[in-house]
């Protein structure tokens, strides 16, 4: 598949804003304040009223026509009533602009596909590619080009980072750039898909595919516009980067609500339930298994095979850990002869305590320090039936000490993937967020973190079987 080159769309050097308002609350005023936040490049504002706009302590002139604009402009941002859109289009044609976000909405969703049909057309005889219509608009967290119309102040977004995510929904789309920024996970690129009149998902998923700085692609859909060229793309890009995709509308009556949202046929779900088993697509039923999978994926490489081994200074979570791997097709790692006299040794010498268990889960007890968790995550780590690493600590106990740390990134240096479940509140939050900062995934569940296991062993599976690991 041919991948479009949308650089244009997210390192733009110049922008026009049409619509753009000096009234708070406008759409047309929060997209000004949003791509004049952080963006180097030119911003232009246009409004057939004229006049002036002035946020975030800048004034703009504002233009009556974007062919009235002296300079060049890479994309334009719409937010004007729908049925001017197709007008506006033809003079940003004129003006050689090279893409449009189209904000504003009632088009197909709404009922009016000829209207949406007309956009296209006049887009495809000037040969601008559209983003949308009716979308959020799109975010690039690298350099700051940010036409998203929810203001920082209700709608935060995340730091940069290796996880990009594309969605049909903007509500749902500003809630996960929300979350996201809430809980620290770094993301690369944000796209609202809209009603994908000209660019689609899998537009984007190509894109992505090839983007140095998204590790990580993922999305929500509603339906999917073009189903060959979804399952052609997808098959190619999972090859080189993981995909993950929560598909809304699995029962009849959601899909009959995504129908009436976007427009989207959903279709039958065991249909793309196939799909994504065929193409290597991973599937989130949850905004944060969404999450869980990705994070594991961004941080962590796609493990070799499915022995996980555990280690836990909390007997009942590591339990819970076993139950939630083999119920997700997982095995608890068989530990070599060798590895067990390593700990029988270590016991032996007094490095390990005489009650503590060695038979995976390997439970090193409620007053485990640091340094024991380091022998034993060592030992596991040095197995050749291990392919995974799961590190539980419960920080409630006070014999846990903050060399934890430094001592699960140490164990960075076996190669093997490691996840690690910390549960509780502010404390374990807190050392959480240490640890990640090394380069380790932190979950607060025992679930979450199964997931991240699934996800690293599901990847690594594809790629196996594709000759790619």
């Amino acid at each position: 598949m041919e991948t479009p080159n949308l650089d244009f769309l997210f390192y733009p050097k110049s922008v026009a804003v049409i619509g753009a308002s000096n009234v708070p609350g406008k759409i047309g005023n929060s997209i000004m304040r949003s791509i004049t936040l952080n963006f180097d490049g030119k911003v232009y504002a246009v409004n057939v009223k004229g006049g002036e706009v002035e946020v975030n302590g800048r004034k703009f002139s504002v233009y009556r026509s974007i062919k009235d604009i002296p300079d060049e402009v890479d994309v334009a941002v719409i937010a004007v009533p729908a049925k001017f859109v197709p007008d506006v289009i033809d003079e940003c044609g004129e003006k050689g602009v090279k893409g449009a976000v189209v904000i504003s909405a009632g088009f197909k969703e709404a009922g009016n596909i000829e209207l949406e049909e007309e956009l296209v057309k006049r887009a495809k005889k000037w040969g601008i590619r559209l983003v949308g219509p009716n979308c959020l608009g799109v975010t690039n967290l690298e350099n700051g080009f940010d036409c998203n119309f929810n203001p920082p102040e209700r709608q935060a977004r995340p730091p940069f980072g290796k996880i990009a995510f594309m969605s049909q929904s903007g509500a749902f789309g500003a809630a996960i750039l929300d979350w996201a920024a809430n809980h620290m996970i770094g993301m690369s690129k944000f796209i609202s898909l809209g009603n994908m009149a000209d660019l689609d998902e899998s537009d984007f998923m190509a894109y992505l595919g090839e983007d140095s700085k998204t590790g990580v692609i993922t999305g929500y859909i509603e339906g999917i516009k073009d189903g060959r060229k979804f399952f052609e793309t997808a098959k190619e890009v999972t090859l080189r980067k993981p995909v993950i995709i929560l598909k809304a509308g699995r029962t009849e009556a959601g899909a009959k609500a995504a129908a009436s949202h976007t427009g989207s046929l959903a279709g039958s779900y065991k249909i793309y339930e196939a799909v994504f088993e065929q193409t290597g697509v991973l599937s989130a039923k949850s905004m944060r298994q969404l999450f869980n999978y990705a994070k594991a994926l961004a941080m962590q490489k796609p493990a070799k095979g499915n022995r996980v081994a555990i280690v836990t200074n909390g007997g009942g979570a590591g339990v819970m850990m076993s139950d939630g791997l083999l119920e997700r097709g997982m095995k608890l790692a068989e530990l070599s002869e060798e590895t067990n006299e390593k700990f029988r040794k270590g016991i032996e010498e007094g490095k390990l305590p005489h009650h503590m268990s060695y038979k995976n889960p390997i439970d090193v007890i409620g007053d485990a320090p640091s340094s024991r968790y380091e022998l034993a995550m060592r030992y596991a780590l040095e197995d050749p039936n291990v392919d995974v690493l799961v590190v539980i600590a419960l920080f409630q106990s006070p014999a846990l000490d903050e060399g934890i740390v430094d001592a699960v990134a140490r164990m960075q240096e076996y190669g093997k993937p490691i996840i690690f479940v910390a549960p509780g509140g502010d404390y374990p939050h807190r050392m959480a967020r240490n640890i990640e900062q090394k380069g380790v995934p932190v979950y607060e569940t025992v679930e979450d973190g199964v997931d991240a296991v699934y996800a690293l062993v599901r990847y690594g599976e594809w790629l196996r079987e594709n000759g790619r690991l």
